[in-house]
């Protein structure tokens, strides 16, 4: 059974869906202002193995991942610019779904995209406001009253934290220790994107966006709501506020949250500036695989901290993995007892992901598979694949490989050179091997050439 941390309740839950055999999931998309940090990837990859795991365990999947292409630093990013908002929203969205490619993230169902559901914000405002759960503030805007939700900060535990009563908040973000009345509808503002509604002309607050959006294409209660721990509060708890005071429901069942990523012990942040790209990596000679498999290594809700060495770390340990999946050798048969350790492994490996997606011993059960003589290489293979279905590290695209002739005798003019202690010659030769594709690691048994592996 699949086990999942729900933090609206503060335990881990059995996974039960709605529908049967159906998973609904909601995970909070980019705001298309810049390219996504490292930080933010880490959370996609999380909500990638949730949506593997999922389907490891036989669920169909209808995922909804929005894009907000409009909010306060998309406006101010169009103005420091003097672009439009197409143009800002265009090309950071093409390098987001890049990213996704490039991590083997899987294509969600639905990318809604803010702009293109207006209609539906204001249809969840109009409802509020017959409710009088929102007004409308003396500048013109609309407000959602907190003061008249009794269940608010039910997902954040607000109760130590103040609310300040009457006062209202303008901004998408504010204060994330004290909670206030927050926008619904914001009046036009001079020079920005606006649109027509029944209070005048103007456009949506940020929260409004994604209960209008995951209520549309998954009903108005579904499975799961996915995203980065910092968005429990304000976001998330004003997303449940304004859905529920609408609908009288219960918004979403299980609410599951990714720790941060840090990097010199902060959080990776946009606004901090100490924030890193998958291209920042990739211009280090890094493969963002080796990223996806750091990202791996610690459990979703656990705090990791970035550093260039642990993803050297990670990446030498993909191409380690690359090199055992590649080997053509199989002096090792099948024993007796075979399919036995396989469904054992079969059965550590869905025990450690149904346990809240507990990568970090996903990982160990692939190793073991690996270090074990008494299993073909066929086999391990066959088995690694299997799983790999969930850690998405594409190791199916791995083909067996033999060493060219003419690269054995790079490597051995290589060994002469370096017996000679001919050490700028065996340099070069070394350079010249890996401009044809290959790698040399040198062993107490001598030098071992592998395949450098596009992943």
């Amino acid at each position: 059974m699949l086990r999942l941390y729900n933090t609206l309740s503060r335990k881990k839950e059995i996974f039960t869906p709605i529908s049967k055999n159906l998973a609904k999931i909601y995970t909070c998309g980019p705001t298309v202002y810049a390219p996504a940090h490292l930080g933010n990837l880490r959370t996609y990859i999380f909500e990638d193995i949730l949506r593997r795991t999922l389907k490891y365990n036989g669920y169909q999947i209808k995922q909804v991942q929005n894009i907000t292409d409009i909010e306060d630093k998309i406006i101010k990013k169009m103005k420091q610019e003097n672009k439009s908002l197409t143009e800002i929203t265009g090309f950071y969205s093409k390098i987001f779904f890049n990213d996704l490619k490039k991590l083997n993230i899987e294509k969600a169902e639905v990318y809604p995209k803010a702009t293109a559901h207006i209609k539906e914000m204001i249809g969840l405002i109009k409802k509020l406001m017959a409710k009088k759960i929102a007004y409308q503030g003396q500048d013109g805007s609309i407000y959602f009253s907190i003061s008249k939700f009794k269940n608010y900060g039910r997902l954040s535990r607000l109760e130590k934290r103040k609310i300040k009563i009457g006062a209202r908040i303008a901004a998408d973000e504010y204060n994330k220790e004290q909670a206030q009345d927050f926008v619904l509808w914001k009046r036009r503002a001079r020079d920005e994107p606006s649109w027509p509604s029944p209070w005048g002309a103007g456009r949506p607050g940020w929260h409004i966006e994604c209960s209008a959006m995951s209520m549309k294409y998954l009903g108005e209660t579904f499975d799961i709501h996915a995203g980065g721990i910092d968005l429990i509060f304000p976001h998330h708890e004003n997303e449940i506020a304004q859905s529920e005071a609408a609908t009288g429901k219960k918004f979403a069942n299980y609410w599951i949250y990714g720790e941060h990523l840090l990097v010199h012990g902060q959080k990776m942040a946009k606004s901090l500036g100490n924030f890193y790209t998958l291209q920042d990596i990739e211009n280090r000679s890094f493969k963002p695989s080796s990223f996806r498999y750091l990202i791996l290594t610690s459990h979703y809700r656990s705090k990791l901290n970035f550093t260039w060495n642990s993803l050297k770390a990670a990446q030498n340990a993909m191409n380690n993995l690359i090199y055992n999946l590649q080997s053509t050798t199989n002096n090792q048969q099948l024993t007796a007892n075979n399919d036995k350790k396989i469904k054992g492994y079969e059965k550590l490996f869905l025990t450690a992901i149904n346990d809240d997606l507990n990568t970090p011993k996903a990982i160990a059960v692939i190793w073991q598979i690996i270090k074990n003589k008494k299993i073909s290489n066929t086999t391990k293979k066959k088995l690694i694949i299997e799983f790999d279905a969930v850690l998405g590290l594409n190791l199916n695209k791995i083909k067996p490989f033999k060493i060219p002739p003419a690269i054995n005798d790079l490597i051995k003019q290589r060994e002469i050179s370096r017996t000679n202690k001919q050490f700028i010659q065996a340099d070069a030769l070394r350079k010249e091997i890996e401009k044809l594709g290959y790698v040399i690691e040198d062993t107490d048994s001598g030098p071992k050439a592998k395949k450098n592996y596009e992943y």
